[in-house]
């Protein structure tokens, strides 16, 4: 686990050093949306297709599912405590709730148990992402965000089921129906979408670098720090665990689940705190201090679930 951070640490680091250089006059923001587009429009549909053409769909999902939502709920109910009993404005509690609720299952996620834990764990990160965390993002983590934002007419909500117009999403429903139907993956489309796949987890990563910057960081916003902190890196995982304990689940999907719900703050939510008008300064802040808090976690979740 250990080296494993620390590779991801130097890759984060270079996205966070290409932020500072520029090279050929390419904006951190530039190359971040370039590289991000090539992973949700064409890389991650691939991998996900081939994680799920072949993976163990059934009982397994509806548990990842479960335990997803649960997890994720409980933090929204904390943290909205939490945000109640600071006093803060509607703009900071917005930010806190989804700094503390959601955390990275796919884009740290993904590369840290894959080199942690072996290719086998993408499967569950991609359920936990795809069943649970994505569709709480795209439902309730936007009516939570218009509730303590602004909601302007050209943000109208669309149909609550309009995340699934995605490209993971359309992957993921032709491969349940591939996999359901027991049509077995060609060998030389399992090689292509293999290559594809091994591409996502270094340039998450060193996107991930790329969002990163020390200027997001406001003294005016550590206080509101320590809940997020203590609600994402500690109570979820054991929330988690806890969970855990009462279902039927082989050991090492159990640990690929703590550790990927152990993951800090999602990146994506300083969209919905820009789109929203909620404290961008304070997501971001929550961000930063999290993905360096976890490289501290991530190794005490790691042991206590080994």
């Amino acid at each position: 686990m250990k080296t494993t951070l620390l590779q991801m640490t130097l890759l984060m680091l270079c996205g966070a050093v290409w932020r500072i250089v520029s090279p050929n006059k390419l904006t951190a923001e530039q190359t971040r949306h370039v590289l991000t587009s090539v992973v949700y429009y064409f890389l991650l549909p691939a991998m996900v297709l081939q994680v799920l053409w072949c993976a163990d769909i059934g009982w397994s999902s509806l548990q990842f599912s479960f335990l997803g939502c649960a997890s994720i709920l409980l933090c929204i109910g904390l943290s909205w405590v939490c945000a109640r009993l600071l006093r803060i404005s509607p703009a900071k509690s917005g930010a806190l709730i989804l700094a503390a609720a959601y955390p990275n299952v796919t884009y740290l996620g993904l590369p840290v148990l894959e080199q942690t834990l072996g290719a086998w764990s993408r499967s569950v990160v991609i359920q936990l992402d795809l069943f649970a965390a994505a569709p709480l993002v795209f439902t309730v983590g936007i009516m939570l965000a218009r509730h303590f934002g602004e909601a302007e007419a050209e943000h109208k909500p669309k149909f609550f089921l309009a995340f699934l117009n995605a490209p993971p999403f359309w992957a993921a429903f032709l491969a349940v129906l591939l996999n359901i139907n027991h049509i077995p993956i060609p060998d030389w489309l399992d090689g292509l979408l293999e290559k594809c796949a091994a591409a996502v987890a270094p340039l998450m990563i060193f996107s991930l670098g790329l969002a990163l910057s020390w200027r997001s960081l406001r003294w005016r916003n550590l206080p509101y720090m320590l809940p997020v902190v203590v609600i994402k890196l500690a109570f979820m995982p054991w929330a988690a665990m806890t969970m855990l304990m009462f279902m039927g689940m082989t050991e090492q999907n159990k640990a690929a689940a703590v550790l990927d719900l152990a993951m800090p703050s999602m990146v994506l939510g300083i969209v919905l705190c820009d789109r929203y008008k909620l404290d961008s300064s304070l997501y971001a802040s929550a961000v930063m201090v999290t993905t360096g808090l976890s490289l501290l976690t991530l190794p005490f979740w790691h042991q206590m679930i080994l």
